[in-house]
């Protein structure tokens, strides 16, 4: 334990740098930047170049939805901070209130941002969809392959994070919502030294929609943290990690410390009429706090040894991911 303290107090100390200018050919973004707007600084942006693209966001709030459309070219957006090694010092926020009950055309439709090209990353962003309880309100849909967010917030209470397709990397990252907050269908997911936090009790963390046996879709949570939110109503034994959108689902939590928020059989249910567990893949491996004990539903899996991160995104995963957000 003290030598994984030293290891990740050195990765910290590695990444732990500020981004208060714009890097080398990055369109400017906010007060006194090429554009007020970013989804003006996206339109902006050729989607047939094949030659790298970023975006630099000055600090402030933008209230915007935002699509980045399929594109040839690897796009990167940073956002300003004096701190790149989380997201604890994020000053670029990028907000929209949409929900399925407001009008919108469709669950994605709800989106703040919704990503639909390959090869993006953010840095330093806050996402948020500020609608609230009592309806799908999306922060991100992220709709595409090599997709890395780093240092980003999510910000939601239903469905907050979408992640859809391909493969996606989630380092150093906050997560929030109270109800089917990270859910999807086809996309493997790695999210990494991250903290995830529920604003209230009464639902599960993940709704993996994993549509068959054969489909790629593998959601892991590895060495990050489960609490509540700060405001949070959520009790003891309130949340669970997951429960199946599909019979298909699969989910892991692995060496990650639960909060006492955790209910201790782990993960629930679809609904008392639709089960969906006959064919899940609910696993756990290493994980430690109050909430990592109980009696674990019959439908779940201990694990004997952890999933390794090229076995959810491939041997080449180092060629697009960021792995200084890597524990």
């Amino acid at each position: 334990m003290r030598l994984f303290l030293a290891i990740s107090s050195f990765v910290s100390a590695v990444i732990a740098t500020s981004r208060t200018t714009a890097p080398s050919g990055a369109i400017t973004v906010g007060s006194g930047g090429t554009y007020s707007t970013i989804q003006a600084a996206i339109d902006s942006l050729s989607t047939t170049s094949t030659s790298a693209q970023s975006l630099f966001i000055l600090a402030g709030t933008y209230t915007e939805q935002v699509t980045i459309p399929a594109r040839a070219a690897a796009l990167t957006i940073y956002g300003y901070t004096t701190d790149t090694s989380s997201y604890t010092s994020n000053v670029v926020t990028i907000q929209h209130s949409s929900s399925l009950a407001s009008g919108a055309a469709d669950d994605e439709a709800t989106g703040t941002v919704i990503n639909l090209a390959e090869n993006t990353n953010f840095y330093n962003i806050n996402i948020k969809n500020t609608y609230g309880e009592g309806s799908q309100a999306i922060a991100l849909a992220a709709y595409n392959t090599q997709q890395g967010y780093y240092g980003v917030g999510l910000y939601g209470y239903q469905d907050t994070l979408l992640a859809e397709t391909g493969n996606q990397v989630y380092g150093k990252c906050y997560i929030e919502g109270a109800v089917d907050f990270i859910f999807g269908q086809h996309a493997r997911i790695w999210i990494d030294s991250s903290d995830i936090r529920v604003y209230a009790g009464g639902g599960a963390i993940t709704a993996n929609g994993r549509s068959s046996s054969s489909d790629v879709s593998y959601y892991v949570i590895n060495k990050s943290s489960v609490d509540t939110s700060s405001g949070s109503t959520a009790g003891t034994g309130t949340v669970y990690l997951g429960r199946p959108w599909t019979e298909y689902a699969r989910v892991c939590f692995q060496n990650t410390v639960l909060g006492a928020i955790i209910n201790g059989a782990g993960w629930e249910v679809w609904s008392s009429s639709e089960p969906n567990t006959a064919d899940v893949a609910f696993q756990e491996y290493g994980n430690t706090g109050t909430g990592a004990s109980g009696t674990r539903a019959s439908f779940s899996t201990e694990l004997s040894s952890a999933i390794s991160i090229s076995t959810i995104l491939g041997s080449s995963y180092t060629s697009w991911v960021d792995t200084t957000y890597l524990a």
